[in-house]
């Protein structure tokens, strides 16, 4: 029997991967996600055909719940997504009242009145205090902090959601598109398990589990129940105080996932093997299902896009570029957006790019190589529009969101290069290495270890 995982840990694993190594499978080796399907006609294929469907909806059902599909892909969107919302809060860290606070131009009587019609949720309309907005603003500031390296996730990524809910809906006009896709995928991290891999919560599972191994006694986690119990709190005192913004459903979603966690909390500390295998399975369905969802917002967004572009005039005679070029306020780099605007070649090209991508984009997923191929050029667009047109924001958060589509073994890659590189900054010996020993004449030096 493993040893339970503590409140907020990530998903519990038999042998769960540190920060920067890849997790261990489980079962048998699914393909990377995104990668492409196995060609049909083959033995297997037909083999699979001749089976009962009662056989093949039971594995259905095991694909979906036996494990949690892209760990990695979910880990570097939560990651992308938690490092967004973190820039752009300490941007504009100096500006804060007046975008989003007592000090803006759209006041909190305005924002009380828009948020009665539209039933946005904003805890920042439960009070007018500057000293509220500061905790709110604070506590947005840490729980991206603490989402990015995957602090006791479960319960920090509502924490998180809640954060960006609050200031968004507090002032609907601040934002320039990129607003929009944080919006949605605050509410999807909730569901995914986003810290398997490249988390502190990874970390300290790993950490457990080698423990367990070696026979020693597992830790008694104190956080955790403490976290829970500050949070329990925070929403019972709110809930009892305060008049609740927002349609019913998302209070009662919030109670929702902490009375879960908490039972989370029990059942794998004291219960059963076969409730704790049923958490997991609901777990891995809530995170594939979320996770299928955040694929087609992606191809929802680049498909309305690029055909929309096709209906406008200027995207027809490859010219649409040429304006924004030109314009004042998309032109951090005047000289560069002369250098392009003057080039009728240059801003033909890129016109029509873009659209092709777009449109392009969704009717390749199934093909492994030009999949890559369009979201690296999608990727780069991206980047040109956060230099080009100063839209960080938004680019950073599409590149977060076109991450889920990344492969596998790149991702892996990625995390080991990463980790070699922290290494070398920490000054620490790469894995597999001995320490330098005193050895006489010419036989100073690394040692490797062989086997």
């Amino acid at each position: 029997m493993s040893t339970p995982a503590p409140l907020g840990d990530a998903a519990p694993l038999d042998d769960p991967a540190p920060v920067g190594d890849p997790a261990p499978p489980v079962g048998d080796p699914a393909p990377p996600l995104g990668d492409a399907a196995q060609p049909m006609g083959g033995p297997g294929t037909r083999a699979r055909d001749r089976e009962p469907l009662d056989r093949r909806f039971a594995r259905a059902v095991q694909a979906v719940t036996g494990r949690s599909l892209g760990p990695y892909q979910t880990a570097i969107v939560r990651i992308g997504f938690s490092l967004t919302w973190l820039l752009f809060l300490l941007r504009e860290l100096p500006f804060r009242h007046e975008l989003y606070g007592p000090d803006g131009p759209w006041s909190w009587e305005m924002a009380r009145r828009l948020i009665a019609d539209n039933r946005a949720f904003t805890v920042l309309m439960w009070s007018d205090g500057r000293l509220w907005f500061e905790l709110v603003y604070g506590i947005a500031v840490l729980s991206a902090v603490l989402l990015l390296v995957g602090w006791r996730t479960r319960a920090v990524s509502v924490v998180f959601m809640v954060g960006v809910l609050s200031l968004q809906n507090r002032s609907v006009f601040v934002g320039d598109g990129g607003d929009n896709v944080l919006h949605l995928a605050a509410l999807y991290l909730v569901l995914t398990r986003c810290s398997q891999v490249w988390s502190l919560d990874a970390r300290r599972a790993a950490r457990e589990a080698r423990a367990a191994r070696a026979g020693e006694p597992p830790r008694q986690d104190r956080v955790g129940p403490l976290l829970w119990m500050v949070l329990g709190g925070f929403l019972l005192a709110t809930t009892w105080f305060s008049e609740v913004t927002g349609e019913w459903w998302l209070p009662v979603l919030l109670w929702v996932l902490w009375l879960g966690n908490g039972l989370w909390w029990l059942v794998r500390r004291y219960a059963a093997e076969e409730p704790r295998t049923l958490l997991d399975a609901l777990a891995n369905l809530a995170h594939n299902a979320a996770l299928v969802v955040i694929m087609a917002e992606v191809c929802l967004i680049y498909a309305t896009a690029g055909w929309y572009k096709i209906q406008g005039s200027r995207w027809q005679d490859g010219t649409a570029l040429f304006y924004p070029l030109n314009l004042d306020y998309f032109t951090p780099w005047p000289a560069l957006s002369e250098l392009l605007g003057t080039s009728g070649v240059m801003v033909m090209v890129l016109t029509y790019g873009t659209v092709i991508v777009q449109v392009a984009f969704p009717f390749t997923l199934f093909h492994r190589k030009v999949k890559n191929v369009l979201l690296v050029a999608m990727m780069l667009e991206h980047a040109g529009i956060a230099v080009l047109l100063g839209l960080p924001v938004f680019s950073l958060a599409m590149i977060s969101a076109d991450a889920v589509f990344l492969p596998t073994p790149f991702l892996v890659a990625l995390g080991a290069w990463v980790v070699r590189g922290r290494d070398r900054l920490l000054g620490r010996p790469p894995a597999g290495t001995l320490p330098e020993q005193r050895l006489t004449g010419e036989e100073r030096g690394p040692r490797t270890l062989v086997g």
